[in-house]
């Protein structure tokens, strides 16, 4: 049938997903008949297997993305990224007074500089940098900062579309008399003040963004940045705006840590987005930070210490998949006639030395024109997606999350009962 294209390529994340439990299930089995322990030393059972199939009509779900693909890199690294915490340490809120960002932890800010220097995406030397609990807290951090508070009326707040889907929901959120949620910034033609949200490379679409509003002395900007990494598009320059948003989620892998930062030129901008988060939670996890610290230092090492071409360096390992997994999507896409794909332009990436064409983690699938909502057609057939509307555009455009997301449950281990 013309839907089985997409179907195709879904099935084969699914059977990823189930030689990869196989295989984790196999090793945990290995491990304990060679222990002849299970959880306990009174019991020398192996623990049991339980797998379950996947049938041909189940569901599945590319609402969301969630960056598992990451964990057999980083399973592989070991002790590489292990860090130990005593009991005495994070006993203080505070980890540098003579910081804006008083709760920002050295380590932390230290690497942060270090991963942007390496990869060359950004410029962080002079820049302040503030942490926070992902970047969905620094985007309403840097809205509050940039939202003056004595205004007759809410800031504007404006991306282009495709935008991001979170984003009307997270401004509007807190019901703030500061800012207002103001739709698609091609169409924003007041002469108000305004935050022009740009997220490049996009999400959805994953092509890179510059600001588009008009009335540029009025404006005020925000850039997400957090698939600016070279396994996702060429690195072509060093971003230098004025608020540039980052997460440790996209560049590596780490959704589950919670930490994002912010790279912020002025000062006062900087200073109220701390008050921000130490209102709304009274900094950051230490642990967590400190946690990603490490991270990074072990990202950045493998990058400067890896020869061109070993897979031991992470961002030349993941754009390899990256573009593996995009040229089984433009295969199966391509023997259909139901549906498209961006075409991407093909640029040099001063990270890596060569031209290679964009590889976002989402793509941004369009139906034939008859197929008026794609959302409803593909959900008809199992497939659960995120319709054009949530980003500002037309039902017959939709977001698969199926390029970095493998978390199709299949199999579970059974612990031994007591």
């Amino acid at each position: 049938m013309a839907h089985q294209a997409v179907v195709s390529y879904c099935r084969f994340i699914q059977s990823q997903v189930m030689n990869r439990a196989r295989a984790q299930h196999e090793q945990q089995i290995k491990k304990a008949r060679e222990s002849k322990m299970c959880g306990t030393d009174k019991r020398p059972d192996p623990c049991p297997i339980i797998t379950k199939s996947l049938s041909s009509d189940s569901i599945i779900n590319l609402d969301h993305g969630d960056p598992t693909m990451y964990k057999e890199y980083w399973e592989r690294m070991g002790d590489k990224c292990s860090i130990t915490i005593t009991g005495w340490q994070s006993l203080s809120y505070f980890s540098n007074t003579s910081n804006i960002c008083w709760f920002l932890e050295p380590e932390f800010e230290k690497e942060v500089r270090r991963i942007h220097s390496v990869v060359g995406n950004a410029v962080a030397e002079d820049y302040h940098i503030v942490v926070g609990n992902g970047s969905s807290q620094l985007f309403q951090a840097a809205l509050y900062a940039l939202s003056p508070a004595n205004a007759l009326q809410p800031m504007n707040v404006v991306s282009a579309a495709p935008y991001y889907s979170s984003y009307p929901a997270l401004t509007e959120f807190l019901k703030s008399g500061l800012y207002k949620w103001a739709g698609d910034a091609c169409n924003f033609d007041k002469e108000e003040p305004y935050i022009e949200l740009v997220t490049s490379p996009n999400n959805p679409d994953g092509f890179i963004r510059e600001a588009v509003a008009n009335c540029r002395k009025l404006g005020k900007l925000v850039h997400d940045l957090a698939y600016y990494w070279p396994q996702y598009t060429a690195i072509t320059a060093p971003a230098d705006h004025d608020v540039m948003l980052f997460t440790v989620s996209k560049c590596t892998g780490h959704a589950g840590t919670r930490i994002g930062w912010a790279l912020v030129k002025d000062r006062e901008v900087a200073r109220k987005m701390t008050k921000f988060i130490e209102l709304n939670t009274i900094g950051v996890s230490k642990d967590s930070q400190l946690r990603a610290a490490k991270i990074l230092q072990v990202l950045s090492n493998c990058c400067e210490c890896a020869r061109p071409g070993e897979t031991e360096n992470f961002f030349e390992h993941f754009r390899g998949q990256m573009t593996e997994r995009w040229d089984r999507l433009r295969g199966v896409v391509k023997g259909s006639d139901l549906f498209s794909l961006p075409e991407y332009p093909v640029e040099f990436c001063n990270f890596f030395g060569d031209f290679f064409e964009a590889q976002p983690a989402f793509a941004w699938l369009k139906c034939r024109e008859e197929i008026e909502d794609c959302e409803s057609f593909l959900k008809s057939h199992k497939i659960i997606t995120r319709s054009g509307r949530h980003f500002g555009e037309i039902p017959s455009m939709l977001e698969l999350a199926c390029l970095i997301k493998i978390t199709l449950s299949i199999s579970y281990y059974k612990g031994c009962q007591p």
